[in-house]
């Protein structure tokens, strides 16, 4: 291959049926949320395997909502609810959107450090963390590759027997569709569960996300909320006019516009995994060994879909420069949101991911890249930098 052609990092997915789905939904008088986002939902529960799915505009929406859900939900007897000045344990490695829902709901964000081995949580650091004040826990599925979520729920049981209730779980699994823990997809363990189809994701709906419930109860209350609060499926008088709103809501809603899409991209969705898994596999078996790199764990508890591939290099900027000399696109993807001047008040020393953000970096690995590319990448990395 030419060396003059970039490779890129990212790139859009859309089946080419696409165009001619959407012309249909433009021109059929009905482009709010339809019947195309509940047959969205149907299909992505298919898919999962999952209960309890609802589809939003975003996966920042359904972030969002599963903060104000819990942030909102009502005390028991297992349940202190949450008050003002309560934490959410996190990770800074990640997008903004993973925290500043917490922030918009009026809680304070508590860092937690990364395992240098996966860019996961340290699930050390987040059990020596949790205090009585701990009422939720977000955790990011690093490229793909699924958080120990075993572990977790003996963390939440260790929380029960110290303070008397377990801290809700919120995955973040915008980079993780198609990816697995022991067998099941993520969304099927119990957790409120946030998945995006933005434009570069493995499925995309150009925007949009889904928010998977861990219960019938909070499902029903999560179609409500994602639309102000209005129950849609009554039977009212004026069709134009709500009934009583019990609990106020969003505009969160999909349309079926983005619905359309999603469902003619999810058409192929398990080719585009399929092959970001093997140029994963490729570069687990070729780039073990060479000088200056480093590759993450792997468990088989944990199946990634890669949706970045990464690793960690020596004199990263070295490494940058060298990549870029060979037109091939790299990054860390996310910056730390701890450095940000907005979230000051909540710094704290994260000794595992003051050195992680100096060494790892993600290189091309998705289903565009071709055997000749991925070679060229790693004969590239093999001549050194």
């Amino acid at each position: 291959m030419s060396n003059n052609d970039l490779i890129p990092l990212f790139k859009v997915s859309m089946h080419p049926d696409t165009p001619k789905e959407v012309e249909k939904v433009l021109l059929s008088g009905y482009i709010g949320e339809g019947p195309k986002v509940k047959e969205f939902e149907k299909a992505l529960s298919d898919y999962l395997g999952c209960n309890n799915l609802v589809a939003l505009n975003s996966a920042t929406s359904a972030l969002h909502l599963a903060v104000s859900m819990i942030r909102r939900k009502p005390r028991s007897e297992n349940w202190p609810g949450v008050q003002d000045g309560d934490e959410v344990l996190t990770s800074a490695l990640t997008c903004t959107a993973t925290n500043w829902p917490a922030l918009a709901n009026g809680l304070n964000l508590k860092w937690v450090d990364s395992d240098p081995q996966t860019c996961n949580l340290d699930l050390d650091d987040l059990e020596n963390k949790i205090s009585e004040k701990t009422k939720i826990i977000i955790v990011v599925h690093w490229g793909g590759y699924p958080v120990d979520l075993d572990r977790l729920k003996k963390i939440q049981q260790k929380s029960i027997e110290l303070y008397g209730f377990a801290p809700l779980i919120i995955e973040d699994c915008a980079h993780g569709f198609g990816s697995k823990y022991k067998g099941l997809n993520l969304g099927n363990h119990g957790n409120y569960a946030c998945y995006s189809f933005q434009a570069i994701k493995h499925l995309t709906s150009v925007d949009g996300g889904a928010l998977i419930l861990p219960n019938e109860e909070e499902y029903k209350r999560a179609k409500l909320l994602r639309w102000y609060g209005i129950d849609r499926e009554s039977n009212r008088k004026d069709f134009r006019c709500e009934d009583d709103i019990p609990e106020w809501g969003f505009k969160f809603h999909m349309n079926d516009i983005n619905a359309t899409i999603g469902l003619s991209n999810l058409k192929h969705v398990g080719k585009i995994i399929s092959r970001h898994k093997e140029n994963a596999a490729f570069y687990d078996k070729n780039l073990e060994g060479i000088k200056g790199v480093t590759l993450l764990d792997r468990s088989s508890d944990c199946e990634s879909s890669f949706w970045i591939y990464t690793l960690k290099v020596e004199r990263q900027d070295d490494f940058m420069s060298k990549m870029k000399s060979c037109n091939i696109m790299v990054s860390r993807v996310h910056e730390r949101n701890d450095k940000h001047s907005c979230v000051q008040q909540y710094k704290t020393e994260l000794k595992n991911l003051d050195s992680l953000v100096n060494e790892m970096i993600c290189i091309p690995a998705g289903w565009w890249i071709s055997d000749e590319e991925r070679q060229y990448i790693v004969e590239c990395m093999k001549n050194g930098w």
